[in-house]
């Protein structure tokens, strides 16, 4: 009896958003709290000695934000950029610090709704995606969606080497940059 009323629950739970975005014609998403915002793909200037999936860097409001190209660290064939490509900008936990990074996509979907009994354990073969970086996968509109954990794909020992190059910027960071800012524009 104890298992119905679990089942009930899960049943009952407050369904999470994610954001859906397209890579090589697979459906991924990520949730909705981790994303700032969705950017036209814009000008990315690569930095040397970087690793490959690391695409350069952008300004975005006067930040500095590094850009990854999602198919490269899944081991994808590299695209040309189309009028759908787009950078989601995410905020990633690394280590005790919120880091703004973005992440290039061949296209943006939509935000779904997905509710416990809709997820499923990332299967050990049949995706090209590593399951160390799959939350899950959902079922949505009968198809499947691979929920990415997004502060897995960043990990720590992958952005140390931008951390420590200055090619990012913790939040706290940027939020100083910006008062630092206001403070100067008021006495000027």
């Amino acid at each position: 009896m104890s298992n119905n009323i679990e089942d009930n629950s899960l049943v009952l739970e407050e369904p999470v958003q994610y954001l859906t975005f397209m890579l090589d014609g697979e459906s991924f998403a990520t949730d909705i709290t981790q994303v700032r915002e969705v950017l036209e793909i814009c000008h990315i200037t690569k930095v040397p000695r970087t690793p490959d999936y690391m695409r350069g860097v952008i300004n975005l409001r006067g930040s500095v934000v590094p850009v990854i190209d999602l198919r490269c660290q899944f081991g994808m064939d590299e695209a040309e950029p189309t009028v759908n490509t787009c950078i989601v900008i995410v905020e990633v936990r690394i280590g005790n610090q919120l880091t703004v990074l973005g992440a290039l996509a061949d296209s943006v979907q939509e935000v779904i709704e997905l509710r416990r009994d809709q997820l499923e354990p990332a299967p050990r073969v049949g995706t090209r995606v590593s399951t160390e970086f799959i939350r899950a996968i959902g079922k949505h509109n009968d198809k499947f969606v691979i929920i990415l954990d997004i502060n897995r794909i960043f990990a720590e020992a992958q952005v140390m080497d931008m951390e420590e190059s200055g090619q990012s910027e913790s939040l706290d960071e940027v939020s100083k940059s910006r008062v630092e800012k206001l403070d100067a524009a008021e006495t000027a």
